[in-house]
């Protein structure tokens, strides 16, 4: 059996990621063509927010400590972890969907080398503006923030796409889904690859 593909996700703070990944779950196809991986994740659920595995920090940590995640790493003061379970349908010939991070990409690109990695991003303006308006940083911590998304790179080797939301959520949720299905072998309905097979970006 041909094995699945991970889409992984990430973009910096401002960019609004976690917006448009709700919508393109809202708008592929039912059933869902493809696995979302959820995430376990130190902090509590919120009401709206993702529907993740709400563990304490220290329930988080003897987790990792067990080996419990296939997939690990911190940000922004929480810890985030992936459970082997939530990986195991790419063996079954199934596309996974990870809401990952930026800093992590080379760990999961050594453990999924053929994963796709999807830039959700934004203009130093959007991104300045956002950040801006949400209160939570002073000018300097927001510049700070926005001139390391300008510095961002990927590793060499990845197959990278890159989706900007700048406008409205409809129109970088349409470019991010439209992007998506010409995935070589992107699964239409039924979640395991299509006939044509897989190929490098």
């Amino acid at each position: 059996m041909t094995p699945g593909r991970l889409i992984y996700c990430m973009g910096p703070s401002g960019a609004g990621k976690d917006s448009l990944l709700e919508w393109l779950r809202a708008h592929l196809p039912t059933p869902c063509p493809v696995h979302w991986a959820q995430r376990t994740i130190s902090r509590s659920a919120m009401p709206g927010g993702e529907a993740h595995e709400s563990v304490s920090p220290e329930a988080f940590v003897a987790l990792r400590c067990e080996q419990a995640f296939a997939l690990h790493w911190e940000a922004n003061g929480l810890g985030y972890g992936v459970r082997y379970a939530q990986l195991a349908p790419l063996a079954q010939g199934h596309w996974v969907l990870l809401n990952g991070s930026r800093a992590y990409l080379p760990e999961a690109l050594a453990l999924f080398p053929d994963l796709v990695a999807v830039h959700i991003t934004a203009s130093p303006q959007v991104l300045r503006q956002r950040l801006l308006s949400r209160g939570r940083e002073t000018c300097d911590e927001v510049e700070a923030r926005v001139q390391r998304a300008l510095a961002y790179t990927p590793p060499p080797g990845a197959a990278n796409l890159e989706v900007h939301n700048d406008g409205t959520l409809s129109d970088a949720g349409q470019q991010l889904l439209n992007t998506l299905e010409h995935l070589p072998g992107w699964p239409l309905h039924s979640g395991k690859l299509s006939s044509q097979q897989p190929a490098c970006l």
